[in-house]
């Protein structure tokens, strides 16, 4: 296991990225998806929640939203 040190601005934009999801239609199926079944992986580890983050194939899943993504790069 390792330990992940963040920043604050980086602490920011991951809250962003938190609040964000609810607007999007692919990131509420899968979450539900999980929640109704009690797991934290889906799809083949596919999708995973990690830290209250939605993951997708390992990385942070930075939600359809055009502004947030262009702040993420």
């Amino acid at each position: 296991m390792y330990e992940v040190v963040v920043e604050r601005p980086e602490v920011d934009l991951l809250e962003k990225i938190k609040k964000a999801r609810s607007k999007d239609e692919d990131v509420i199926k899968v979450v539900e998806e999980m929640k109704k079944t009690g797991v934290k992986e889906l799809r083949e580890n596919e999708w995973k929640i990690e830290r209250d983050l939605v993951l997708k194939k390992g990385k942070i899943y930075v939600p359809k939203d055009e502004e947030l993504r262009m702040e993420v790069i």
